[in-house]
């Protein structure tokens, strides 16, 4: 069965991709999710539409991207938590506090896992073709 994606799905690939999935996968999965139409000629034409917008918008998006990645490698982000005497904190800094602190995108933040500690870390980042790290410095309140 033929399908064209909507949205973007992980693992299958990126809205107005024409996809050949299984029948039930189609059936019972993507199709009431609305996720996915039919491919129909007419569904075809429109994902060409959709792809070319949503190419347009990853190229804006990352040019952003980049220049904030740049921008960001000479500063240092602070985030100030709540820690015993020993260092460790209460509440961990995860992947979306720093997200919001960096102003980028969730995806892009590539931390292995949360922060516990007090300390400056350098955190990856990476964003299509973009790759970089910022420098967080996790303070006591």
């Amino acid at each position: 069965m033929k399908v064209v994606l909507l949205k973007d799905v992980r693992d299958m690939g990126r809205a107005g991709t024409v996809l050949d999935v299984s029948d039930g996968h189609g059936l019972n999965m993507l199709i009431p999710r609305g996720l996915a139409v039919l491919a129909t000629p007419t569904a075809i034409k429109r994902a060409e539409g959709m792809k070319q917008q949503s190419d347009e918008k990853r190229s804006v998006e990352a040019k952003l991207i980049e220049e904030r990645l740049s921008a960001l490698a000479e500063t240092r982000i602070s985030i100030i938590k709540k820690a015993n005497e020993q260092g460790h904190l209460y509440d961990a800094v995860d992947a979306k506090e720093i997200a919001e602190e960096a102003k980028l995108p969730l995806e892009a933040i590539k931390l292995e896992k949360p922060i516990k500690e007090l300390g400056a870390f350098q955190i990856p980042v990476a964003y299509g073709e973009n790759f970089g790290s910022i420098t967080i410095s996790v303070e006591a309140e």
